[in-house]
Formats: structure tokens, sequence, C-alpha cells
């Protein structure tokens, strides 16, 4: 938290895994945000982050990204300046892909995923991908903006099971 009532301000979404087995193709993991205007929150995204970009206004950016899982601890991070973002924007969702091309290769096949949320040194969420091990890409958190325009975290995992481009274009939907 920001302050006592004030929402959240700036949040890290943190991905980790361990690279695939030797002689193995390469494990590619993506950290994707859709921006949703607060007029229509479920509709169409304002604008995606991924992979090496930012948000236009600059408040979401993806400081590491790596294509192989090696590393110490997490191997991509995306920050979220949720306390600087336009109230044009009340809802941004955040997710992560698998990359892997035409393989069908699900969570529970890649080994120790992980993923963190936090806002400053409190853990807001850390899962482990179990609850959605036979799917190709999920929701891992979702921001939205209250009334008084703070920022609120709902713990948003969710497996589906489509390919990155579906992905990219369904995870803002609202839940059934």
């Amino acid at each position: 938290m920001s302050g006592i009532g004030k929402g959240l301000g700036t949040v890290e979404v943190a991905l980790r895994w361990d690279p695939s087995p030797l002689g193995s193709p390469a494990h590619d993991l993506d950290i994707v945000a859709g921006v949703y205007p607060a007029a229509d929150p479920c509709g169409p995204p304002a604008h995606w982050v991924y992979f090496d970009r930012r948000s236009p206004d600059g408040t979401i950016s993806l400081d590491r990204d790596s294509r192989t899982g090696q590393g110490l601890g997490y191997d991509e991070v995306m920050t979220l300046e949720l306390g600087r973002m336009s109230t044009e924007y009340g809802r941004v969702v955040v997710g992560v892909v698998i990359q892997q091309q035409g393989a069908g290769l699900v969570f529970g096949e890649v080994a120790a995923p992980g993923v963190r949320v936090r806002s400053g040194y409190t853990e807001l969420s850390n899962h482990d991908f179990t609850a959605v091990a036979d799917a190709r890409a999920a929701t891992v958190a979702e921001f939205v903006r209250d009334p008084s325009g703070a920022w609120e975290f709902l713990d948003a995992v969710r497996g589906f099971d489509l390919a990155p481009d579906a992905f990219i274009a369904a995870m803002g939907a609202a839940r059934a």
C-alpha cells in the first residue's frame, strides 16, 4: 500500500522458471499486461504491454525479459506504477503466456514456474501454476480502480488453453 486508504502505488509482478532439460527447446514464458478504460473495463484494451515494450505513458514496463529461464531468482519482472496512471484507465489485467511455437507446452511441463506479485515489501500473491498446470497461458493478477480512485488487487489466477495471440485478446474479458 502507498498509504492508509490510498490503495496501491507501484506494484511488481515477477516470473520465474527453470531452463528446459539439456537438448530440449528453450522454454520461453512472458508476462503481458492489458490496460482497460474505466468507461469499459471488460471491453477492448486501450493498450498492451509485453516483451520489450512499455505503456505509452511509461507507467508499465517490462524490466527484464528472459527467453530461457536461465539465471538466479526471477527471470522476468514487470513494474506497474498504478499511482501515476491516468484516471481514464480503470483496470489492468496481468497474464503469463508460454511462447512455445507449435509445441502446445503447458505450465505442468515447465520446470519450477512461479509468479510473485508485491507492492514494496508486501507480498500480495505467490503462485506456482499448480492450479493451472494444464493451461498454456494464465491471468495472474488484476488491478481495479475503486470509486474513490484507489487501486485494489484481485488475486486472479485463471488458466487458458489458447495460443499467445488468442490469449492476449481474451485475457481481459469478464469472468463467466
